[in-house]
């Protein structure tokens, strides 16, 4: 039954049967025949299937919710068994930001697996919407307020998003005096999903400003944004955890300091349920040191 589930698991981490059954190294008609098995045993659909996708029922998502818990419990209690009380070991799935994940989260999770060897990491880099339950992410590190009601969060010191270009930028271009100034610049825009992140919110003596940016140059990856503004394309919007090392070599100059947007809240988001393993818990702890000191 056990390893049903966890074959349910990784048939929605993969996306398909066949995917799943290849990480597995299992054929696609054992996959179907072990999926109609579990389905069998609880009398319920767990996924629905097309010919070209699957997505969760409620009992689906009911069983990853509590099957991740019970599963990481026996995975804990097994390498506690094996390699002593003190050793962590297993897989670790973490989801960060592009331009936050490639850096100061890449930088983290190499300090950890240099203390716990036994651990794997598999860090996913995304700037877009991530369903944290059915791709079977256990930590996520996010920017801004949470959507998702049912995840658990530790919240992280906020941070402040700062307007920067190149000195080389500047030389050509000048630098906007106030706000509305940016209208005549070349700002680097960032896609949120379908969401277009070109209204820019500022605040100077608690008055709140929206400016409508345009550019000749957007991204759905805020690492591509990012060596855009050191390239000296434009004006970006990046959160001081991506751009302090060009802010104090000099490679970036924020912008309308007196007018900065407000604080950005940074958390480490966790999928429902009362526990987790200790590998995760000890990641999730090692993360939160790193960006709080950073």
């Amino acid at each position: 039954m056990l390893d049903n589930i966890a074959l349910f698991l990784l048939i929605v981490e993969k996306g398909s049967l066949t995917a799943a059954g290849r990480e597995a190294g299992l054929s696609p008609t054992t996959v179907s025949e072990r999926l109609a098995a579990l389905e069998a045993h609880y009398g319920v659909v767990l996924l629905n299937r097309t010919t070209r996708a699957i997505s969760l029922t409620e009992e689906g998502r009911t069983l990853i919710e509590g099957a991740k818990r019970v599963l990481g419990e026996v995975e804990d209690l097994d390498s506690r068994i094996r390699f002593g009380a003190q050793n962590l070991s297993g897989p670790i799935r973490l989801s960060a930001p592009s331009d936050l994940g490639r850096n100061l989260v890449s930088d983290a999770v190499s300090s950890f697996l240099a203390k716990h060897p036994g651990i794997t990491v598999e860090l996913l880099l995304s700037d877009s919407y991530i369903d944290i339950v059915g791709q079977g992410i256990d930590i996520a590190v996010r920017f801004g307020e949470i959507i998702d009601s049912t995840l658990r969060s530790r919240q992280l010191k906020a941070r402040r998003r700062v307007i920067c270009a190149a000195p080389a930028y500047i030389q050509a271009h000048g630098a906007p005096k106030k706000p509305v100034d940016l209208k005549s610049h070349n700002c680097l825009l960032m896609r949120f999903g379908g969401n277009l992140d070109n209204l820019w919110r500022l605040s100077a003596n608690g008055v709140k400003q929206i400016v409508t940016v345009r550019g000749d140059r957007v991204a759905n990856d805020g690492a591509l944004v990012h060596q855009w503004a050191l390239e000296g394309h434009g004006i970006a919007l990046k959160s001081e955890l991506d751009i302090a090392p060009d802010l104090q070599a000099g490679r970036l100059v924020e912008l309308l300091p007196d007018y900065a947007p407000p604080p950005s809240p940074v958390q480490l988001l966790l999928p429902p349920g009362r526990t987790q393993p200790r590998r995760v818990r000890a990641l999730t702890d090692h993360l939160a040191q790193a960006i709080d000191g950073a």
